[in-house]
């Protein structure tokens, strides 16, 4: 289901036409909320992701809803950014309908854990997305503006872990910090060819597939509006997020460079986190590792359908 109309965005209609946009992980969660809004406002938009067939139905659903507005054409690519010369072929494709005027590394993967839990694969299946695969994406698409001589925004979704740390989550807040530090060195170095790099660090914006890894056993209606823990006592609206994400990859941010943008309501000010895991016991622990591996092998089947 469609997140929002052109009344829910900030902006003028037609704002982004002309303009291609790669997102990773565009299926589903802010991915899509951030398609859907760049194809409503006229850009022409194309999601990766694992999953083909939720790349394929998420393309569909948000192509026919941005027509109804004047809008842009959603394309989705299978892609697993885990794999290098899968990004290399895929970016192929990418670049024969012309080459993209923004790119946001949204892809992701996270749960809870201890730390004394994890298993050096636990901790790469959320780095080899995370950081390396946005990595990749981002130096293969980098290459080719600066052979091509092409200006563009690249928008990577971090976390407020990336100042403050991610106890419980320590792969992700890992992960993202270096995308942190790559937003930063980037704007430097290819900022004077034309290549601007920013990030956005969300709140808790509900989604599915977070909620089920992070809350395990919650659901993104039982998480509710009010959060106490926060200073606006409510967590984020997608449009809200949509909205910070077309301003930056936009012509008229070109000013902004370099910076990571909290949207979280003043939380990570307030000193929001995760220390309440600390006092989980065993049982807790089994019953959340029970949960996250239930929606893992939910994912997993609608990979292979």
């Amino acid at each position: 289901m469609s997140e929002f109309t052109l009344d829910d965005l900030m902006f003028k209609p037609g704002l982004m036409k002309g303009q291609r946009i790669l997102i990773t992980g565009g299926g589903t969660g802010l991915g899509k909320v951030m398609a859907e809004a760049c194809a409503l406002l006229g850009a022409d938009v194309i999601i990766w992701g694992r999953r083909g067939a939720v790349i394929d139905a998420t393309a569909k659903e948000l192509s026919e809803h941005a027509a109804k507005f004047g809008g842009g054409v959603v394309t989705g690519q299978a892609c697993d950014i885990r794999v290098p010369e899968a990004i290399h072929d895929t970016m192929d494709e990418v670049w024969a309908g012309g080459a993209p005027t923004g790119l946001v590394n949204n892809a992701a993967g996270n749960f809870i854990s201890r730390t004394e839990d994890l298993s050096p694969r636990g901790f790469d299946a959320i780095a080899n997305i995370v950081f390396r695969g946005s990595f990749n994406v981002t130096l293969d698409a980098g290459k080719r503006w600066l052979a091509e001589g092409k200006h563009a925004s690249v928008v990577s979704i971090l976390t407020t872990w990336v100042w403050h740390g991610g106890p419980f989550t320590v792969p992700s807040a890992m992960s993202k910090a270096g995308l942190n530090v790559m937003t930063m060195s980037l704007a430097v170095e290819w900022g004077d060819r034309g290549i601007r790099f920013n990030a956005i660090a969300p709140g808790p914006f509900p989604t599915e597939g977070a909620w089920a890894r992070l809350s395990p056993g919650q659901t993104t209606e039982g998480a509710g509006k009010a959060d106490p823990e926060i200073p606006l006592n409510r967590v984020g609206e997608m449009r809200e997020l949509a909205n910070l994400a077309v301003y930056l990859l936009d012509p008229g941010s070109a000013y902004v460079n370099g910076q990571t943008i909290a949207i979280d309501g003043g939380g990570y000010l307030g000193g929001r986190g995760r220390a309440d895991l600390a006092s989980w016991t065993d049982e807790q622990w089994e019953q959340a590792r029970n949960a996250i591996k239930g929606a893992n092998e939910k994912d997993r089947a609608q990979r292979t359908v």
